[in-house]
């Protein structure tokens, strides 16, 4: 019983070696481009500032500091499905056939649903936010946020609709769980449409079709973990 315990140890230390390694790696690749990375994010403001303007840097080592502290959190995201591999392939030899048969597929949807958390934010959400709050700004006022600030404004969206988006995953659980049935979350649709659509009015600029953008994807998210917990529960 104690060698199992130290076999586990040692294979849970290897693992967390070998993801550490590949972070490490991809983090010094991605470093040579840290001031690229940054202005592709900083792209969806720029975009609607007038000529000559940008973001500027409050602090003298932010222009440093910033795009390096970017580009490692852009190796975290790179390097999550792989860092979800090691997970699986440490914890797979403890589980039955049918529990590996739901948890692999689960796993990689819950990744791919992630990034395109992320990317709606980017190419949907950013665009209609920044570009409204260009032109509502009073007379004489000019949008140039610090760099740090607005690394941190996008990266709270860009993390929130990841997790957004995870919402089909979640029905999915709390069914296949137990925790609620199919049929009890359906009967609850229209509060989390009115749910959806009041969200779309507190992060979308105040017009229909922005608002409407961003209610409708949730909706639809919530929907597919409905159809998903069909291929894992019947009630």
């Amino acid at each position: 019983m104690e060698q199992d315990a130290i076999n586990y140890l040692i294979e849970f230390r290897k693992r967390v070696i070998i993801s550490l390694g590949f972070l490490t790696v991809l983090f010094l690749i991605l470093l040579n481009f840290a001031n690229k990375i940054y202005t592709i994010l900083a792209l969806p403001l720029l975009k609607h500032l007038p000529p000559n303007h940008g973001l500027i840097a409050t602090n003298i080592v932010a222009p440093i500091y910033v795009p390096i502290q970017l580009t490692f959190i852009v190796a975290l995201f790179i390097a999550a499905p792989f860092f979800l591999y090691q997970i699986w392939a440490f914890i797979s030899p403890a589980l039955y056939v049918n529990e590996k048969k739901f948890t692999w597929p689960v796993l990689v949807l819950s990744i791919i649903l992630f990034y395109s958390g992320i990317s709606f934010a980017y190419f949907v959400i950013f665009p209609l936010i920044f570009g409204w709050l260009v032109q509502t700004a009073p007379v004489g006022v000019m949008i140039s946020p610090d760099i740090t600030q607005y690394l941190d404004f996008t990266l709270k969206l860009l993390i929130t609709f990841g997790l957004i988006f995870e919402v089909p995953i979640v029905t999915l659980l709390l069914i296949w769980s137990g925790l609620v049935t199919r049929a009890k979350l359906i009967a609850m649709r229209p509060y989390l449409i009115v749910g959806a659509f009041i969200f779309g009015m507190l992060f979308a600029p105040p017009d229909v079709v922005s608002q409407t953008l961003l209610a409708l994807p949730l909706w639809l998210l919530f929907e597919a973990g409905i159809v998903l917990s069909k291929l894992v529960k019947n009630d």
